[in-house]
């Protein structure tokens, strides 16, 4: 039934209820003193006292306003009542009804926001019927036709001009309920839509260092396994794939601490890999014990756009850490078998295929129970692309990428 409001506007409402009070009695009574002007139902003085009660009410209704504009609305009726049921005519501090009806259409619930409708016709129609009807009734004499046309044009006009004014009042609240409404249905929009910015961020973010920490753990892994089994026989190749895996290792800390700036200073996305670095990346794989073959027919012509280049880079990637995690693995760290890689850079969708083979540790759709293929996916999808994954029933794992060329611009 209350509405929150600050201190301020509080002290505010309280403030501008006094001045208004002071300002309404002054209007009320001096004007009395000097003329006279009574009630027909009371005598002057008493007559006065309600005047006066009935402005104080109005005041507290006027302070309430934004505080509860039921509870304001409600008031004004009584005083309205009151003031009506003891001949009093009309008073300065009827003014205060245009601010409560404006603030229950401006900040009332849905029931409060119709009822302050209803009390403006409502009100306007008691009005008409309080000034109008008794000076009909008194007229002494027949109804002759004149005076009843008279009476009924003043009756139409009064009830017209009294609706118009006190559903200005209403209306203006409306339309300032409607602007509160647009601001904070804006608010929202704008909350939701940072939060799922936000949300694209990390989701985004936690793709990369999957990607990162999965292939250069790939890629330690195995020739941490190589330096192991070929320490004894043969200490140089030892020495190289050590220097191999502090290398792969320090590039992954760089990558993580990048992706770790980023989660502190969403602003900047930082630095993506593109098509140029895949030579690195080949690099890594092959270092790795890895027979690779790369194979791009037709190459690429003109322009490529960077989120294509960042898709086909981490595609790749992950594909070629899942070929050196499941793919054939012998009992003493050998690698058996040859990936192949192979581009088609079409003027429409380029075309990307990893196949490697399985191992004999592995399950043959060992991969696709991991984040990997999943990561894969999305970064296909989010180009406007597709991506296909599988044994190919010949002891070997397809990887089969398609990116519209035109979706990554």
């Amino acid at each position: 039934m209350f509405r929150p409001l600050t201190r301020t506007q509080q002290r505010v409402d309280i403030v501008v209820a006094a001045l208004f009070g002071l300002f309404a009695l002054a209007a009320t009574l001096i004007p009395w003193t000097s003329s006279g002007v009574g009630s027909g139902v009371v005598d002057e003085r008493v007559a006065a006292v309600v005047a006066v009660l009935l402005t104080a009410v109005y005041a507290v209704a006027l302070a309430l306003r934004r505080r509860s504009p039921a509870l304001a609305l409600a008031i004004s009726w009584g005083a309205a009542l009151v003031q009506m049921a003891t001949g009093l005519p009309p008073l300065p501090a009827n003014l205060a009804v245009f601010a409560v009806l404006y603030t229950t259409a401006a900040y009332g619930t849905r029931r409060v926001f119709w009822a302050g409708f209803a009390s403006a016709l409502g009100g306007a129609a008691a009005m008409t019927l309080y000034l109008i009807v008794p000076g009909f009734v008194q007229v002494p004499g027949d109804r002759e036709p004149s005076s009843v046309a008279t009476h009924v044009f003043a009756f139409v006009m009064t009830f017209v001009a009294s609706a118009l004014a006190l559903l200005l009042a209403w209306t203006i609240g409306a339309l300032v309920r409607t602007g509160i409404r647009a601001r904070e249905n804006w608010h929202a929009q704008q909350l939701a839509e940072a939060e799922a910015a936000a949300e694209a961020q990390r989701t985004r973010i936690a793709r990369d260092m999957h990607d990162v920490v999965a292939h250069s753990l790939a890629v330690v892994i195995a020739q941490a396994d190589g330096a192991r089994y070929a320490a004894a026989a043969d200490p140089d190749a030892a020495a190289s794939a050590l220097g191999t895996i502090s290398q792969t290792a320090r590039a992954a800390l760089a990558d993580v601490r990048m992706l770790l700036t980023q989660l502190r200073h969403t602003q900047s996305d930082g630095p993506q890999p593109s098509l140029a670095d895949l030579e690195q990346l080949y690099a890594q794989v092959r270092a790795a014990g890895v027979d690779l073959a790369v194979e791009v027919d037709p190459m690429p012509r003109g322009e490529t756009a960077a989120s294509l280049q960042l898709a086909v880079y981490r595609i790749l990637q992950e594909a070629l850490t899942n070929a050196l995690r499941h793919g054939a693995v012998g009992d003493r760290g050998a690698r058996g078998g040859r990936v192949d890689v192979r581009f088609s850079w079409h003027d429409e969708r380029v075309e990307v295929v990893v196949t490697n083979p399985i191992g004999a540790a592995a399950a043959p759709d060992g991969a696709a129970r991991g984040h990997g293929l999943i990561g894969m996916r999305e970064r296909a999808q989010l180009v406007g692309g597709t991506l296909e994954a599988g044994p190919d029933g010949a002891g070997r794992f397809v990887v089969r990428a398609a990116l519209p060329r035109e979706g990554g611009a």
